[in-house]
């Protein structure tokens, strides 16, 4: 976390940088165009979540999803999409399972999933920021999804029962959270015994100190507060997960990765 902003003060920059992205699709902004901006932050030039301070490549954003998911759902779904991965596939979700996106944006993993479900599942979505809940809500309108909800909260504190969950994915947002570990433990809290969790994030490199990771990019575009691979594993096994594995998959940065994140509650404790 930059020490010299307070928690509050980052939540807040996060939760600007996304209402401002949601408010650029409603104005008719591309996926490209959204992916490719770059922000100005604290006078510290930064592109859109996930890329750092480089020029955004098919690593982010609508690139990650199959072609026939981009054209089978609305077009400000597909628009609003500033991951680094694609959790529905990562997830491997099957007919009837329930599942939880925390940091849900414009929907469009919430709507991918809620199909990967059917109407026997459901697919809920979580974020902090109205002006997403409304593209988000207004695209589950538009693509005659009955089988979502979209909630606001934020990711460390889940306005969901215990036990109420059967998998849990993440798009490139953990690594925006003040507090990870109150994440972790949410994760762990809503999955049912034997849930899991399959997450796209940025993630360091072992050797990479904080400050490091703070001159590879900002707090608001998901390089400054991403964990290490290390920092992961432990986080994930002091909740109390197991077959916890961080798997990199291409460069965000240097020394900082997009990841596959997967790790599963057990049965019993």
């Amino acid at each position: 976390m930059d020490s010299t902003k307070s928690p509050d003060h980052l939540r807040e920059e996060v939760r600007a940088r996304y209402a401002e992205a949601a408010s650029a699709v409603g104005r008719g902004a591309t996926n490209t165009e959204l992916n490719d901006a770059l922000q100005v932050v604290d006078d510290v030039s930064t592109s859109s979540c996930c890329s750092g301070d480089v020029t955004v490549d098919e690593s982010f954003g609508a690139a990650l999803y199959a072609h026939d998911d981009q054209e089978s759902l609305p077009a400000d779904a597909v628009a609003a999409s500033l991951g680094c991965g694609n959790p529905t596939a990562v997830a491997d979700l099957r007919e009837g399972e329930r599942v939880l996106d925390l940091g849900s944006g414009g929907g469009i993993d919430v709507l991918l999933s809620a199909r990967r479900v059917g109407e026997s599942g459901f697919a809920y979505g979580v974020d902090m920021t109205d002006e997403m809940l409304d593209l988000a809500r207004a695209n589950a309108a538009k693509a005659g999804a009955s089988n979502v909800e979209f909630l606001k909260g934020t990711i460390e504190d889940v306005p969901l029962p215990d036990a109420s969950i059967d998998v849990v994915i993440s798009n490139c947002v953990i690594n925006l959270s003040v507090d990870k570990p109150r994440v972790i433990a949410e994760m762990y809290r809503v999955l049912t015994p034997g849930g899991r969790i399959g997450i796209s994030d940025v993630v360091a490199e072992d050797h990479l100190s904080p400050a490091d990771r703070a001159e590879r990019g900002s707090y608001v575009g998901c390089i400054a507060g991403a964990l290490s691979r290390s920092e992961y594993l432990d986080g994930l096994s002091e909740a109390g997960f197991v077959e916890a594995e961080v798997e990199f998959t291409h460069e965000a940065a240097p020394g900082m990765h997009g990841a596959i994140v997967r790790a599963t509650k057990p049965i019993t404790s």
